[in-house]
């Protein structure tokens, strides 16, 4: 490997854990400053089921890197406030899918909002040129996810 390589891997590398550290950073902060309607994992799972639509819950579990057990008992959770359904699925009739309710959807819409408003006052203290900066920074990140999901 050249030097050149050498040096901008460790760059990517480097920018890739500041990213990283600085996103979860602002979500901790958002989530501290607010008062969710439900807990910050069972949002995080409705914003998972909404993204990725109706999943088993094996495949739940397994995108959250938790046990079957677990996840289980988080969707019981999220089933008993009517936030998510059990649907047959299409595919095989013994097993079930989860999918996100209409007032799932509305709840996760407005922890979404409340979690925003968190941040606002932040984003008012940055310059027009700071907020547009931001603005192009958050789609080059969309860029990255669409296309991570494309090599999915």
């Amino acid at each position: 490997m050249s030097q050149r390589s050498a040096t901008h891997d460790t760059a990517d590398t480097t920018l890739s854990a500041d990213l990283l550290s600085v996103v979860a950073r602002l979500n901790r902060l958002a989530t501290r400053r607010v008062k969710l309607q439900l807990p910050f994992a069972q949002a995080r799972l409705l914003s998972t089921i909404e993204d990725q639509g109706a999943a088993r819950i094996s495949d739940l579990a397994a995108f959250d890197h938790c046990s079957q057990p677990t996840m289980t008992t988080q969707v019981r959770r999220l089933e008993e406030a009517a936030l998510v359904s059990r649907v047959t699925d299409p595919a095989d009739a013994r097993a079930v899918l989860i999918s996100i309710t209409a007032k799932g959807r509305q709840v996760l819409a407005r922890v979404r909002a409340d979690r925003a408003a968190a941040v606002d006052p932040y984003l008012e203290r940055l310059t027009p040129a700071e907020r547009e900066t931001l603005g192009d920074a958050v789609d080059v990140m969309r860029t990255i996810l669409a296309n991570a999901q494309q090599s999915d």
